[in-house]
């Protein structure tokens, strides 16, 4: 067994002890906001990944769990961790995960990052979401961006977590499809088929919501793609994954569009 597969057994209780304690010395400061934020119509964009749920965890800071998920590493039962699963009454169908590129197979790789340990970085460009480990090293996971995934970019933090959410139609889309009307006053039913998914984490700076999401899909074939609709789409075993590692307040960085020399 090498370094580094020994390193990966150890690192989710790492991160869990340092957010635990308190040593995320990453301050609230002032909002940022990219250009890109700033432009016409980008709050009517983002409202497209409006959502509530059926339980959050709140403003207040969630402890890390000291022993969460276990790691993708030498010997992953991938079989297993995108088996089939009922939560909350609701049954997550198995992902057909050898169909898809292994890319996008939830893993852990070699992550050069000036952020510390335990921050969410998300590349919609790249299509990928990682969550950052002890040792140049991140957690991967294959993403699917909606129109909404560009409209933002900037650093916020996890400000709620929702388990099953509710999904609520934005006015624009309701004009296009006035059959939607109907789910604009009390959301689509949560579920399977709810276009959010399993979990989804809302992402605020400050006091201000960005109305960026991170959410589950019920279309696995979106993922390493771009769509029309939703924020940041995931497979809903990854987002369940993910879920139960970040607790509030968790930093979280959306890169914007890389620049032509890059």
């Amino acid at each position: 067994m090498n370094a580094d597969t020994k390193d990966i057994r150890q690192i989710a209780g790492q991160i869990a002890g340092k957010i635990a304690s308190g040593t995320d010395s990453t301050a609230e400061g002032p909002l940022r906001l990219s250009r890109r934020a700033l432009i016409v119509g980008a709050p009517l964009v983002l409202a497209a990944c409006q959502s509530s749920g059926i339980a959050t965890t709140g403003a207040g800071i969630t402890p890390a769990v000291a022993k969460g998920p276990p790691l993708p590493g030498e010997g992953f039962d991938y079989a297993k961790a995108y088996a089939a699963v009922t939560d909350y009454d609701f049954k997550v169908p198995a992902l057909p995960y050898k169909n898809f590129d292994r890319k996008y197979w939830r893993q852990v790789v070699d992550h050069d990052s000036r952020h510390p340990a335990g921050t969410i970085i998300v590349d919609p460009y790249g299509k990928f979401l990682y969550w950052t480990l002890p040792g140049g090293k991140a957690l991967r996971y294959g993403i699917g961006v909606g129109k909404a995934g560009f409209a933002w970019s900037g650093d916020a933090k996890v400000r709620v977590k929702r388990v099953w959410p509710l999904w609520r139609p934005p006015r624009e889309m309701i004009a296009r499809n006035p059959q939607l009307e109907k789910y604009w006053k009390d959301g689509y039913p949560r579920g399977p088929q709810n276009p959010l998914g399993a979990r989804a984490l809302d992402l605020w700076q400050g006091s201000v919501d960005t109305l960026y999401r991170i959410h589950g899909t019920k279309e696995p074939n979106s993922i390493g793609r771009s769509v029309s609709s939703g924020c940041i789409r995931m497979w809903n075993q990854d987002i369940m994954d993910l879920f139960e590692r970040v607790p509030t307040h968790t930093n979280v960085v959306v890169l914007g569009k890389p620049s032509a020399s890059s």
